[in-house]
């Protein structure tokens, strides 16, 4: 199993979600896993889901808003547990507006997507300096690396989390810890196929949780302040109708093509 006697958190499991899917797999892969929500039943669910399949699973109810909570937490996981090796930060908010978020709307996607995020991984970073060894992995979605139109918040706090990972990976390497980031597309049971990739279909939860067990595993032993793309060659296909629309009609048509392109929004 990838990740016998590893101790997992992680945060944020709506219903059919990556996350849910995240603590399932991890729990199959020999974690013990602490699962956090806002939702006392979301959670509830993935613990019972797990502990029905032989697992060990602990529910934990938590606002990432609240830093005492956060502390909490990862104080409560080493009490049960006795250690705190993995973290994947899952938690976020969608706004879908462009200049006409309000100051409520950035300050709601900040404190979630960003500041919450930036706690957890501090705290979780304490104990995981203790043992000299741990991996953090960050969820976010690929506006953090293309432009979508009325999602300015979110797009924007994306690609905050991105280079806040970079960031993060820097100052915790001397300590062993690993810091990356998987940045998906459009995954079920959200949306329609008109937002499909290469791959021809919308992805599912369970394909992004792969993508971030290998991350966390010691698999991705030298990986750290990157990020992994999951979907399904989305963001490869507008980049090359891109070029391929400016190289047949020149620049202007480019121009015309993204401008096409990006009235899809995530």
């Amino acid at each position: 199993m990838r990740l016998q006697d590893k101790v997992a958190v992680v945060i944020g499991v709506e219903k059919d979600g990556i996350g849910q899917a995240t603590a399932i797999l991890f729990a199959e892969e020999g974690a013990r896993v602490v699962v956090t929500d806002i939702d006392p039943e979301a959670g509830s669910q993935v613990v019972a889901h797990i502990k029905k399949r032989g697992g060990e699973a602990l529910f934990l109810r938590m606002d990432i808003n609240s830093e005492s909570e956060i502390r909490e937490v990862c104080e409560e996981t080493v009490n049960a547990f006795g250690r705190l090796d993995l973290l994947v930060n899952n938690a976020a908010v969608f706004s879908p507006k462009g200049l006409d978020a309000t100051v409520e709307d950035w300050r709601n996607s900040l404190r979630v997507n960003v500041i919450g995020t930036a706690m957890t991984s501090r705290h979780a970073a304490e104990v995981m300096k203790r043992q000299n060894r741990g991996a953090i992995v960050n969820v976010a979605t690929i506006s953090g690396i293309i432009a979508q139109p009325q999602s300015i918040t979110h797009a924007a706090t994306q690609a905050a989390l991105l280079h806040m990972t970079r960031e993060i990976a820097m100052d915790l390497a001397p300590h062993n810890i690993r810091v990356n980031c998987v940045c998906h597309g459009i995954i079920l049971p959200s949306h329609s196929d008109e937002h499909a990739g290469r791959a021809g279909r919308i992805g599912q939860p369970r394909e992004v949780a792969y993508a971030i067990l290998f991350l966390a595993s010691d698999e991705a032993s030298l990986i750290t302040g990157t990020h992994l793309i999951v979907d399904g060659g989305y963001t490869a296909q507008r980049i090359e109708l891109k070029q391929s629309s400016s190289t047949a009609a020149g620049p202007s048509a480019g121009v015309m093509t993204r401008m096409v392109l990006n009235q899809s929004s995530l």
